[in-house]
């Protein structure tokens, strides 16, 4: 895996298990999507044709299982299984899977099954040549990518005031403009440096270093007040003393 992205195959005989991996995917600047699959015959098949660094299996499929594919491969990739079985997690490890994602698959789960294969690349490839999705590059890369309006766009840390939560979307509002994408608050929490934005309340995330005044209650950042909540105010009040 030297490359610059990990190409990844996906292999599900469900439309729509496949819709929400292909989704995700598209949220990681260094995850590329090689092709997907509709049983193991047929991942086999591309396999032969079109080597992946990284693969996403369903186990329960017609012909052929997830795991009998594993074995039939005398080089695999990486592999993550996805299944709605508990039944299968034994025998998916010792196949030495990266991971095993039962369905439904959060995008908080899915995070931390890539951030798995992230850290495992990171102890083959050289310092400089890490193969990191953007999210999880937190010592060097300055922007994260989000997904909107079918596009990928990148936005700097620096530039961001404050993130809102609006249910199963986020607004992100920065210096410049205003982005609303289809995520959680507390995915985007994970993948932020810690030591830049904090948690204030449920539904806001702000960054310390564009913070213009601040009471136990309240923070103004720009030109808009966020509200502190009881749940936050230790961590805020830490932060901003740096106690």
């Amino acid at each position: 895996m030297n490359g610059k992205k990990i190409t990844c195959l996906l292999v599900d005989d469900e439309p729509p298990a496949l819709e929400v991996l292909k989704k995700y995917i598209h949220s990681f600047q260094n995850l590329e999507l090689a092709g997907t699959c509709a049983d193991a015959i047929e991942a086999l098949n591309f396999l032969q044709q079109h080597p992946v660094d990284l693969m996403f299996l369903d186990i329960q499929m017609p012909q052929l299982l997830g795991t009998d594919l594993i074995r039939a491969i005398k080089k695999p990739p990486k592999v993550i299984f996805t299944t709605a079985f508990r039944k299968f997690a034994i025998e998916g490890f010792e196949l030495d899977a990266v991971d095993y994602l039962l369905k439904p698959i959060s995008f908080e789960r899915f995070l931390k099954a890539v951030n798995k294969v992230m850290n495992t690349t990171m102890e083959h490839v050289p310092e400089n040549d890490h193969l990191i999705a953007e999210q999880h590059n937190r010592q060097t890369d300055h922007f994260i990518n989000l997904r909107a309006d079918r596009k990928n766009l990148k936005v700097a840390l620096a530039d961001i005031l404050y993130i809102e939560s609006l249910k199963d979307y986020i607004k992100v509002v920065t210096t410049e403009k205003t982005i609303i994408t289809k995520q959680s608050i507390s995915s985007i929490e994970e993948i932020l440096p810690r030591d830049q934005f904090i948690r204030i309340h449920r539904s806001f995330i702000i960054s310390i270093s564009k913070i213009v005044s601040f009471t136990q209650e309240v923070i103004e950042i720009g030109k808009q007040e966020l509200p502190i909540s009881r749940m936050y105010r230790l961590d805020v009040k830490k932060a901003l003393h740096g106690e």
